[in-house]
């Protein structure tokens, strides 16, 4: 995350919980799988950059012990104070215009971040730069240029509304700066870093209670920005909320791309 009075998805507003918690349980499955494939354990240092919430910074804090350290970073601490215990150390920082909080990790990871990001190449050398030799950056992001649905099997009123909402939530994070195609770039933009044996998946939640509650939460959390922008009336929005609470409609989200590589 990067400050910025434009920012469309504030910790503090009071939606940011409830699309956290969502966030972590469609994600943090595919975010521990790949931690653990890169051998995470007692003595690591981490950095959990733009954390956000608490899970996975508390579940990184377990993995790594007493005698290892997580570093906790975003422009808005608020909702990761709680995790300030060691071995995490929770710090408010900026990972596009700051220097890094430390150096010498042997994990770098950040998830739906750098999407976000103005200077996103001078994030990533940050974080590169922190790490130890051999140590380990895991990016994931989001690339809803990809799959810009919120309901891709577009079959009625209620999924066109849907999809007509979801372009209109598109607008507003590009005219912020958003880059939503970045996901997709991730493993060549490790590659031309320098790191090696650089892979990557995907992970593409196309319907779940949790996919259910991030949009009823997002979609509360800009509804003053799209209708001010005119890209929706309250009606509109009234009508979909109703429409997602009834729980008929397949909703999906971006495909969010992890990948990772080590540093030489």
């Amino acid at each position: 995350m990067t400050r910025s009075d434009g920012y469309l998805l504030d910790n503090r507003q009071n939606e940011a919980g409830q699309r956290f918690d969502a966030l972590a349980a469609l994600f943090d499955p595919t975010t521990f799988r790949h931690i653990e494939a890169l051998g995470i354990g007692p003595g690591w240092r981490c950095w959990e950059v733009g954390a956000g919430g608490t899970s996975v910074v508390s579940w990184l804090a377990e993995k790594a012990g007493p005698s290892g350290k997580v570093v906790a970073t975003d422009i808005d601490t608020s909702r990761i104070a709680s995790a300030a215990r060691p071995p995490v150390e929770v710090r408010v920082h900026d990972v596009g215009a700051e220097e890094p909080p430390g150096e010498g990790f042997d994990l770098v990871h950040a998830r739906l971040v750098l999407v976000h990001v103005p200077d996103r190449a001078r994030a990533l050398r940050s974080m590169i730069r922190a790490l130890r030799p051999g140590g380990w950056l895991l990016v994931e992001d989001a690339d809803p240029a990809l799959q810009p649905l919120l309901c891709p099997d577009e079959y009625g009123p209620e999924q066109q509304l849907a999809n007509r909402l979801r372009q209109g939530f598109r607008k507003l994070l590009a005219e912020r700066g958003a880059d939503l195609s970045y996901g997709r770039k991730v493993p060549r933009l490790l590659r031309e870093a320098g790191l090696s044996g650089v892979e990557a998946d995907a992970f593409f939640p196309v319907t779940s209670p949790a996919c259910t509650a991030l949009e009823a939460a997002t979609v509360r959390q800009i509804r003053d920005r799209l209708v001010t922008a005119g890209l929706a009336t309250d009606e509109d929005i009234d009508r979909h909320l109703a429409n997602v609470e009834a729980g008929a409609m397949d909703l999906a989200t971006a495909p969010m791309i992890s990948a990772w590589g080590r540093k030489a």
